[in-house]
């Protein structure tokens, strides 16, 4: 048994914020109780006193990479998971791009069953064609039954527009939903940099934006046209925000996401972090921040999302076009959201908190109990006003900008099944 003792509670689907007592038991939330209400504690019964911390719904992210199987000196279900929990993530959706992919039931039953063995809810997509080729899409009828939570070949975009639209009618039938990698590699001389200021110091073509609209304007044309509901991944421009917003206006079932490095840098991190700085879709303009954090303020992108993605120290250390782009991002997103986003008063703590819990489980199609009595005992308890610096990582990996930053919002602990998967420092 375990007691939470004078938190603030923070549910965006349920009744907003209270201070309560709550008690959690065989995985439950088992009672819930004004500040001193519940009563004398049980013998053995653990307590956290929440004094001064927020206590939300277990953070969801719909896009990490865990590199298993196929490259685990980078990270493994195991550490990935262990990331996550650091982070206040008590559900997480796997990319499919591993090695092999997951374009079987057999390597997606892998994914699941090593994901069962962590503290956590580990759920994962499916590949949309066979071997992230882009020529043969997979059984996706097959592989719904075996537990896909939607299907992507994220870090791979889909050309071909006649499997686009195949895609997207079978997944409708399916009622999952299909995430897209937006970057069309023919408009693209080096990935990983933002065709502009900073590639013109370095003597580079990089990648421009139009790379990412003109496959966002595509995909949101054949949603509308397919009705199939559709995943913006990792919007990165001005112009695609704008598309994906004149899409929801038109009833298309379109969705985005936002990484908490798109909302926070621009390219000009490239010039000082060097590699840590490379991702795809690339860091951008000022202007394209903006726009991407008006986004989160008015509902056009629906989610925060990390694009996890480890690396090793050597593949890094390589010269900058020849690095691999990506960096991790599990244990920083709250923090970086709450420093980016609440404190220069962009969205509220409560906005924050849907845009990590309550939306990417609706995105997905999953229950979303919130805080109440019965419901599964997954949960955050955070300080959204403590100060700290990155220091050290639970990820197997380290390549991170964000290492040495101060930061404000500390995840304190994080509960997933009613046990406690995760506690900063043993301090509670």
């Amino acid at each position: 048994m375990l007691r939470i003792l004078g938190a603030r509670v923070l549910d965006p689907g349920a009744f907003g914020e209270q201070y309560l007592d709550l008690e959690l038991e065989n995985g439950k939330i088992a009672r819930i109780a004004e500040p001193g209400q519940l009563g004398e504690a049980v013998d053995g019964s653990r307590i956290l006193n929440a004094k001064g911390l927020t206590l939300a719904p277990g953070f969801m992210d719909v896009h990490v990479h865990f590199r298993d199987p196929g490259q685990t000196y980078k990270e493994d279900i195991q550490t990935g998971a262990r990331a996550a929990a650091a982070g206040g993530f008590t559900r997480v959706v796997c990319m499919a791009n591993t090695s092999p992919a997951v374009d079987t039931v057999e390597t997606l039953d892998y994914v699941l069953r090593e994901g069962e063995k962590t503290g956590i809810h580990v759920l994962s997509c499916a590949a949309v064609s066979k071997g992230l080729a882009g020529q043969e899409l997979v059984n996706m009828e097959e592989l719904a039954k075996g537990g896909a939570a939607g299907f992507t070949d994220d870090g791979k975009p889909l050309l071909e527009e006649a499997l686009v639209r195949e895609a997207m009618m079978r997944a409708r039938k399916l009622g999952l939903p299909l995430s897209f990698h937006e970057e069309d590699p023919r408009l693209i001389a080096q990935n990983g940099i933002h065709r502009g200021a900073v590639c013109k110091k370095l003597g580079i073509e990089g990648s421009p934006r139009e790379a990412e609209e003109v496959l966002v304007e595509r995909d949101c044309r054949l949603a509308g046209e397919t009705g199939c509901g559709i995943i913006i991944q990792h919007i990165s421009s001005a112009a695609s925000v704008e598309l994906v917003r004149k899409a929801k206006a038109a009833g298309i079932k379109v969705a985005a996401e936002a990484t908490p490095h798109h909302f926070s840098l621009t390219e000009e991190a490239v010039l000082e972090y060097g590699s840590l700085a490379k991702m795809n879709p690339p860091l951008r303009t000022e202007g394209d921040r903006q726009a991407i954090i008006q986004g989160l303020g008015d509902g056009t992108i629906d989610v925060i999302a990390t694009d996890h993605a480890p690396h090793s120290p050597a593949e890094k250390g390589k010269p900058l076009l020849e690095a691999p782009s990506g960096i991790i991002g599990l244990e920083t997103a709250f923090a970086l959201g709450v420093t980016y986003l609440v404190r220069p008063g962009f969205l509220t703590l409560a906005q924050l908190v849907e845009k990590m819990t309550v939306n990417p489980a609706r995105l997905y199609g999953l229950e979303f109990p919130g805080i109440r009595k019965g419901a599964p005992a997954d949960l955050v308890l955070f300080s959204d006003t403590e100060r700290w610096t990155v220091e050290k990582f639970l990820s197997k990996s380290s390549n991170s900008p964000f290492a040495g930053k101060s930061l404000y919002g500390r995840v304190k602990a994080t509960i997933c099944k009613g046990q406690l998967v995760y506690e900063q420092d043993n301090r509670i």
